[in-house]
């Protein structure tokens, strides 16, 4: 059951995430988990970090993201020369945003799993050091942010657009059309 007033609780500080949820007119509270991550599974860490705050009876969402290219995980990168690095990776290649999404109350939890595949056009090394030297792959999966600069990277995108920007809007608009009918405009 939603609180009275359909708010659910945000357990991300991501400025990103709290854009869609806004976007989407979703009302929520954000509360920052308490959840230290290990390994490399988006599901697993979404789960923690919903598993980490206390909502009460209101829902909790947790979300994590990842960039996955060739098998290799691509998380936040540590320094300029980490990013340098990912964007060599990504160039002129298709590569997999992959989010873990939990839902959950104290009477249910919901567990899921979204990819978005894009494509990055060629790259030539002063595009690259063009993107790292605007330092917006700072806090990024994979280096970049396609809502921002990062656009000019891409070429293609098949799935969820707002997934690649940070949260897999339109598995959670389903979630909550199918749990909390009418509550958030949904379902």
């Amino acid at each position: 059951m939603a609180s009275p007033d359909g708010t659910l609780v945000l357990a991300s500080t991501s400025p990103q995430r709290r854009a869609i949820l806004e976007q989407l007119r979703i009302p929520f509270d954000v509360v920052a988990p308490d959840y230290t991550e290990h390994g490399d599974d988006p599901v697993e860490h979404a789960a923690g970090k919903a598993r980490s705050v206390d909502g009460g009876e209101r829902p909790v969402l947790g979300v994590d993201t990842v960039v996955v290219c060739d098998r290799a995980v691509l998380g936040k990168p540590a320094n300029a020369s980490d990013a340098e690095r990912m964007l060599e990776l990504l160039s002129g290649r298709t590569h997999d945003v992959v989010s873990g999404l939990c839902l959950r109350t104290p009477a249910w939890e919901e567990l899921h799993r979204d990819v978005t595949r894009v494509t990055f056009r060629l790259l030539t090394p002063r595009d690259i050091a063009v993107y790292v030297a605007a330092a917006e792959w700072e806090g990024r999966a994979g280096s970049y942010a396609i809502q921002g600069f990062g656009a000019n990277l891409v070429e293609r995108i098949d799935g969820d657009y707002l997934n690649v920007v940070g949260l897999p809007a339109a598995l959670l608009v389903r979630l909550l059309a199918e749990r909390f009918a009418g509550t958030y405009g949904f379902g």
